[in-house]
């Protein structure tokens, strides 16, 4: 048997991290870890739905893309009229779980703070979509909505990709893929990352925490990232090991948000110390005493509504300083 040498997260995560963590759901039964993806999905919208609650009101639109997988769901959210940028979402869930509505809350919320239209985008799961689908399909959502932005009156001008977890990773691997490929939809003003996997496959930070209550023991992240990938060689990937990339030159500015006690915050550590280190704008935040997906709880957490805002103030600086 494997020794693990955890340390005592729950004893040291903070008061309000407490009492989501402690927080009774007589409407759910326990997470069914054994059951089927299609079931343990369903879970994952039905536990979500009480913390998307109370979200701002405002107007949304669902407009289904083509693109050459298929067509993607996506969903604006314009808190105003006139928005100055655009920017793209992309929800976390281990690239398995996920979808517009177990993330409608966060949406809704960084558009109100940001005041530019939001685009969630509901790029297909794994594994039924495996590596580098997922980022292909935002890359023609991005493309799509460029060429129609008048009809769906949106200003495409100025875009960012936002997300959380696996969906941070999407975003950052979807602006790479832009630059890198050389396609234009229009200036990329920055990158909204919150708790995200960025390609290390063992840090310090994995091996101090990470468990039941997160779900982020090594076993998880293997079966997300086997449930991703195509083979072993995609795990070097420049988009998926994101620093096997070129982040020494034209990465839009990153506004990096660490969790305390995520087995994931050494990705974001370390990519910040990367993007100094080469010049590229980046402003790493750690959120004290809090667990990965914390984001998701701002009904009660005063600490994932100040994330949410500073990310959101992150971009509308990017925005003013060109």
């Amino acid at each position: 048997m494997k020794a693990e040498n955890k340390i005592p997260v729950l004893e040291k995560i903070s008061a309000e991290m407490q009492q989501v963590m402690q927080f009774e759901r007589p409407d759910l039964p326990p997470w069914p870890a054994d059951a089927t993806l299609e079931i343990q999905r369903d879970y994952y919208t039905r536990e979500r739905q009480f913390w998307n609650e109370g979200a701002p009101e405002m107007a949304t639109v669902e407009c289904i893309v083509p693109t050459p997988f298929g067509t993607v769901a996506t969903r604006i959210y314009s808190p105003q009229p006139e928005s100055p940028a655009t920017l793209f979402y992309l929800h976390g869930g281990g690239f398995i779980l996920g979808n517009l509505n177990t993330h409608d809350r966060i949406m809704r919320l960084l558009a109100k703070y940001s005041g530019c239209t939001v685009i969630g985008i509901d790029y297909t799961l794994s594994p039924e979509a495996r590596y580098p689908q997922a980022i292909e399909e935002i890359v023609a959502v991005c493309q799509f909505f460029q060429r129609r932005d008048t009809a769906h009156h949106i200003n495409m001008t100025q875009i960012g990709f936002a997300g959380d977890s696996a969906g941070a990773m999407l975003a950052l691997a979807s602006a790479l893929w832009l630059r890198d490929r050389q396609i234009n939809c229009g200036h990329v003003a920055g990158t909204l990352l919150w708790y995200g996997l960025y390609g290390l496959q063992d840090s310090v930070s994995r091996r101090l925490m990470g468990g039941s209550w997160d779900g982020l023991t090594r076993e998880d992240l293997a079966s997300y990232e086997r449930a991703y990938l195509r083979n072993e060689q995609d795990k070097e990937s420049p988009w998926y090991c994101l620093f096997n990339n070129d982040l020494t030159r034209d990465v839009p500015p990153c506004f990096i948000a660490g969790a305390e006690y995520d087995p994931l915050i050494d990705d974001s550590r370390l990519l910040h110390q990367t993007l100094q280190a080469h010049q590229q704008a980046s402003r790493y935040v750690m959120y004290p005493g809090v667990l990965h997906a914390f984001l998701h709880y701002s009904r009660m957490m005063k600490t994932a509504d100040q994330a949410l805002r500073d990310g959101a103030a992150f971009f509308v600086e990017q925005l003013h300083s060109r």
